[in-house]
């Protein structure tokens, strides 16, 4: 069970960390370097297009590793997704910019930034499932919350190399090349990834399914037959805590250096600040979703995350760093509580034939909906109103909208929960 949990974190945070330093050079850098010809305002806004087209790829992700990880297996999609994440990262820090080679230059971004997209979607499914189908019963949430961890794991070790570049390089340096740094090391965590990854067992839910010969031909066809309100609902819990997360691990960081006048390792010091809390309440909240139930879990982060929404940006226009650490920290709350539970409440909806396709399908559905173009929309609500305010009524919306799901979300009786996770209950509503 330690290997497992330590191959879904260390795998989780490898690929989540390629994915945030990405959004740090988006919101920090990628406007200058690939759209010079734009005025800093649109530069910004196509930068962090890039950073959404990610998103549409993470359907096709989550479909192709899903339909592969039902049939075939947890495991080598899971290797195979660590790879294609490490290949594009650092493509990325090798690409030249626009002064280098035109056009070519954002063209290029955009495909590697896909690649980017395709094996997020795919990633999350299998680490996931790999930790919540070997957990012993009682305690999937907890140990299901190992892999949501590498996500703010990923954003802290993302910020804190980058907090480390900028703070060692003039902001000349950094612009020219210190960017490149973060994307290169990541040559080094995908070896220790490889070598953490290809030493686990195959999942033991997959494992029975394979020989009692019981796997589907077509997962995700069934899951949309059968599993058409199941796969709603998950869609639906995950929007608000995507969206918001996107604004706290991309949005801050361009908001706080061009509108608020603060410097950008002040606010790389925030952003990791955040990042702990998030961790910390997101591991707690796996325990806690074991204890009081993942519906009850769920709807205590949402409520959290909407009555926050509106003091969050109160707090961070007072360019107080304490009040700015309040603000993230209450709002890490709200996201740790909303993300715990995931892995575990997602592994309960589908049944165990065709959970690596419905569970991936649902992840990169509520991305798209939910983070994919959150900073983008997030700097254009500012530019049209002038106030952060509406990116608040914006954040607020989306817990609305995720607080229809919590509420629509069947919690199973515990003994059914159990059996239903390891494929021994049939799949009923």
């Amino acid at each position: 069970m330690r290997r497992v949990v330590g191959a879904s974190l260390v795998g989780t945070t490898i690929e989540w960390y390629d994915f945030f330093i990405y959004a740090s050079a988006a919101s920090l850098v990628f406007g200058k370097l690939f759209f010079p010809a734009l005025d800093g305002s649109t530069a910004l806004l196509a930068s962090f297009a890039t950073l959404g087209v990610s998103f549409v790829a993470r359907p096709i992700g989550g479909i192709v590793a899903g339909h592969l990880g039902d049939r075939f297996g947890r495991k080598s999609i899971l290797v195979a997704t660590l790879l294609l994440m490490g290949i594009s990262t650092i493509g990325v820090g090798l690409l030249p910019g626009y002064a280098s080679i035109g056009v070519a230059a954002p063209i290029l971004l955009v495909v590697l930034r896909l690649l980017q997209g395709l094996s997020a979607g795919g990633e999350w499914g299998g680490a996931a499932l790999m930790s919540v189908e070997h957990a012993p019963p009682g305690r999937r949430g907890y140990f299901g919350s190992f892999p949501q961890i590498g996500v703010p794991i990923g954003l802290l070790l993302a910020n804190l190399v980058f907090f480390t570049v900028s703070a060692l390089t003039t902001d000349e340096q950094f612009a020219a090349w210190g960017w490149r740094i973060p994307f290169l090391l990541s040559v080094v965590l995908i070896a220790v990834g490889f070598f953490v990854r290809s030493r686990v067992a195959e999942s033991p839910v997959f494992t029975e399914l394979r020989r009692r010969r019981a796997r589907r031909s077509a997962p995700l066809a069934e899951v949309l037959r059968s599993n058409r309100r199941e796969l709603v609902v998950a869609i639906g819990l995950f929007i608000a805590n995507n969206m918001i997360g996107y604004i706290l691990i991309a949005f801050i960081n361009s908001y706080g250096t061009r509108t608020l006048k603060l410097s950008s390792t002040t606010m790389l010091f925030v952003g990791m600040v955040g990042a702990v809390a998030w961790g910390v309440f997101t591991l707690a909240a796996g325990r806690w979703s074991d204890r009081i139930g993942r519906r009850r879990t769920y709807l205590i982060g949402t409520l959290a995350m909407a009555v926050w929404a509106f003091p969050f940006f109160l707090l961070f226009d007072t360019r107080s760093i304490p009040l700015m650490l309040v603000a993230v920290i209450v709002m890490a709350f709200g996201l740790g509580l909303t993300y715990g539970p995931q892995a575990a409440a997602y592994a309960e909806l589908f049944p165990a034939g065709v959970r690596y396709s419905g569970v991936s399908f649902a992840y990169a559905f509520g991305a798209i909906l939910g983070g994919g173009f959150a900073p983008l929309l997030a700097t254009w609500l500012i530019g049209l109103t002038g106030t952060s305010l509406s990116v608040s009524a914006y954040m607020l919306l989306v817990c609305l909208v995720t607080l229809a799901a919590v509420l629509a979300l069947r919690e199973r009786p515990a003994a059914e929960r159990e059996a239903f996770v390891i494929g021994s209950a049939p799949a009923g509503h």
